[in-house]
């Protein structure tokens, strides 16, 4: 009887890794089904979750429609997977819209360490209000929230509202899950880089 324990536990410390990796490398089974589609295919799934996106943003905010507008440049990442087991890691594909054509495709990628284990998606949506910051963004070869430029989370009040001293930054961003907006969240460290689709 004495024997079974450390067995029986054994057995429970597997089958818990075998679900952690599955949650945490379920972004990958994604990722290799997305890399067997055609570039055009890709294209086609981004820009139509783009739309998605920014109908979603609107329906939030109303007042973010008149912000992407007046945006020189709208970077949109429909799915921004982050999965986490002590060191998390985060990755996304998006489109960049200027004048409202796509304009380039970029990926962005950030870690974390922390506590927290699982994996979720969020859209990350960034507006380049002049002309100055979409260049300087353009003309980078890596560009790092925090370090090449400071983006300034929207706050959205109850009312759909968006700060007033946020709307007149450089850049302005936005951050979704599944229930809305999300507050208190800061994208500094994470990276951006072009990519060919």
């Amino acid at each position: 009887m004495r024997t079974k324990f450390p067995t029986m536990r054994r057995a429970a410390v597997a089958a818990v890794s075998v679900a952690m990796a599955g949650v945490l490398f379920s972004g990958c089974t994604m990722t290799s089904n997305k890399a067997s589609a055609s570039a055009a295919e890709q294209r086609q799934e981004l820009n139509s979750a783009t739309d998605a996106t920014l109908t979603k943003l609107y329906e939030t905010s109303p007042q973010a429609r008149e912000l992407v507008q007046r945006a020189k440049g709208v970077l949109v990442f429909p799915s921004v997977l982050s999965a986490s087991f002590i060191v998390g890691a985060e990755h996304g594909k998006g489109v960049l819209r200027v004048n409202g054509a796509d304009a380039g495709y970029y990926s962005t990628t950030g870690g974390s360490i922390g506590l927290q284990a699982g994996a979720q998606s969020k859209a990350v949506v960034l507006l380049f209000m002049t002309d100055e910051a979409l260049q300087k963004f353009r003309n980078s070869n890596g560009w790092t929230v925090g370090a090449d430029a400071t983006v300034a989370i929207a706050n959205v009040g109850a009312n759909g509202s968006i700060d007033s001293n946020t709307v007149r930054q450089p850049v302005v961003g936005f951050v979704m899950n599944n229930g809305g907006l999300m507050a208190g969240v800061s994208l500094d460290g994470s990276k951006i880089s072009k990519v060919n689709l």
